[in-house]
């Protein structure tokens, strides 16, 4: 060994000498060609020349991919309770899971804003506002909270105003896992699968009963019973996700009104005391 060369450990480069690196793709297609880097790493447009801007907007186009992706397994997983083959869609919920602790994250990094550098650009804003999210309330939609009002923002975008129209009258997730439990016998009341699935869900005790039905007949119906345990774990990330939403929002903003129009975070405040799936939560306390 030479003695004056120095430790591998202290490499000051990679060797690629031996790697069959594709230096030349042919007609293959490159990396950013399949992930469309050009109209991804563009669409970041400032509107001002505030240095935070670029994050504000950055954050909130990576957590429109991740609800992109949560829909992608969400109606997957609806798929999969529709057809009554759930072991594919525990993977699924797994996965959802963390996507949501993603999403949470998120909150983090758009708390290192300070008041002052968000009111640097804030009113370049106009009325934009994450109230306006499509993705995101198509996936409120697909869990069953359902508000027939919160479309009209989105009337003067026919295609996105259509495709909302579409999911706010079909069934939930939560609606599907009870037709579910009605045909595997369980004794799911009639008011609760044949509704208008455009009205918010009603909780009730005969579905409480249902589910602890569920558990108690855990080992006969284990699917059930974790699925049951996979939704309530959803709906808990989704109540974190709104709790770190609100606290980001009061740490930037303080009390002031939203961007779109809402009270801030007294608004914020009212999704908290909501439930997607409250027969899950109502069973714990009669077990």
């Amino acid at each position: 060994m030479d003695p004056k060369a120095p430790p591998a450990e202290h490499a000051t480069s990679v060797d690629l000498s031996d790697e069959p690196v594709h230096w030349n793709l042919g007609d293959s297609q490159s990396y950013g060609e399949y992930l469309r880097l050009d109209l991804l790493l563009a669409a970041q447009r400032p509107l001002t020349a505030e240095h935070s801007e670029m994050l504000f907007i950055i954050v909130h186009q990576v957590s429109e991919l991740w609800l992109r992706l949560l829909r992608h397994e969400l109606l997957s997983v609806m798929e999969c309770v529709r057809r009554d083959d759930l072991a594919p869609s525990f993977k699924m919920l797994g996965r959802i899971g963390s996507v949501q602790a993603q999403l949470l994250a998120v909150w983090e990094v758009l708390a290192t804003m300070t008041p002052f550098d968000y009111s640097a650009f804030r009113n370049a804003l106009g009325r934009s506002s994450g109230f306006q999210s499509q993705q995101y309330r198509l996936l409120e939609f697909l869990l069953g909270n359902k508000n027939a009002a919160l479309i009209e923002v989105h009337r003067q975008e026919p295609q996105a105003y259509a495709e909302l129209a579409r999911v706010l009258a079909a069934p939930s997730l939560y609606d599907e896992v009870l037709r579910l439990l009605s045909r595997r016998g369980y004794g799911v009341p009639q008011g609760a699968l044949l509704r208008d699935f455009s009205l918010p869900y009603e909780a009730s005790k005969p579905v409480t009963g249902v589910w602890l039905g569920v558990y108690h007949n855990a080992q006969k119906d284990w699917d059930l019973y974790e699925l049951a345990e996979r939704l309530v774990d959803l709906d808990h990330r989704f109540q974190l996700w709104r709790f770190q939403h609100m606290k980001t929002v009061e740490r930037i903003i303080g009390y002031k009104p939203g961007t779109g129009g809402t009270a801030g975070v007294a608004y914020l405040a009212k999704a908290l005391r909501l439930r997607l799936f409250p027969e899950l939560w109502e069973a714990r306390t009669s077990m």
